[in-house]
């Protein structure tokens, strides 16, 4: 862990060499996480609830969505800019040098950029908690929601990167599941339909971190939904594996 905060300080270092270009950045993605916000707040605001959701409680859930997607995105960067290290064979370097390959990958990019968006998730999230009656076991399962949910979405870069091994370059399809699951997370994945939520469930348990433990934080699901968030995390072994299989298979790019 150190080494890992070793690496965060140089990045950190290496931005505000430029301050003007990442304020500018951080300003972009506080815009990216407001335009989320605002169309929630004028689809309500016109139909009143979204699937029987209130403003608020869609508002908790895409807090929810926005931070967990944030915090992957900030930490896990590495793995969902694998393409790019592979083509100018960076990882070939990464392979000799004596760190674990993982903990190389998630420190060759930190975007601490994403900073204000968590934070912007953090207010959408208190303002949404309104709607909850809290208990501290309704507590554990938002910190649940969050962190399992941020695995899930890092897993899903790991399974990215784990293909760029036999594509040789990036794969937009998967941004269905990375970018299209923050924009459309901001409602629960039910009133998109059951074939819908089956799918966020099962083929990619984003659900298991947003719709089903929503259901018991607003009292319209029973207690043991709260622990599903934690099932999610078993995604990471199959985007594991594939990782792995990936790096034996792996033959040098060249430079």
């Amino acid at each position: 862990m150190r080494l890992y905060f070793h690496y965060m300080s140089l990045h950190f270092k290496s931005r505000m060499a430029y301050r003007w270009s990442f304020f500018i950045e951080c300003l972009g993605q506080l815009l990216i996480g407001l335009n989320l916000f605002l169309g929630l707040i004028f689809i309500t605001g016109r139909f009143g609830s979204v699937g029987g959701y209130t403003a608020r409680e869609c508002a908790l859930c895409c807090g929810t969505v926005l931070m967990a997607s944030s915090l992957a995105e900030c930490f896990g960067r590495g793995f969902d800019n694998f393409a790019h290290v592979l083509s100018t064979a960076r990882f070939d370097r990464l392979l000799v040098q004596p760190r674990p390959l993982v903990l190389q990958i998630l420190c060759t990019e930190l975007r601490l950029n994403l900073l204000p968006r968590i934070a912007e998730a953090a207010v959408m999230m208190a303002w949404g908690a309104g709607a909850v009656n809290w208990t501290a076991g309704k507590a554990a399962t938002m910190a649940l929601m969050i962190f399992c949910g941020a695995g899930v979405f890092l897993g899903l870069f790991l399974l990215y990167a784990a293909l760029c091994f036999f594509t040789m370059e990036g794969l937009e399809v998967m941004n269905i599941f990375t970018d299209g699951a923050r924009e459309y997370g901001k409602y629960p994945f039910g009133v998109y339909g059951k074939g819908i939520l089956w799918t966020m469930t099962l083929l990619v348990p984003l659900a298991l971190c947003q719709h089903w433990p929503l259901m018991y934080l607003l009292d319209r699901g029973p207690g043991w939904y709260g622990l599903l968030p934690a099932l999610s995390l078993l995604f990471l072994i199959p985007c594991s594996l594939a990782w792995s299989y990936g790096v034996r298979r792996y033959r040098s790019t060249g430079s």
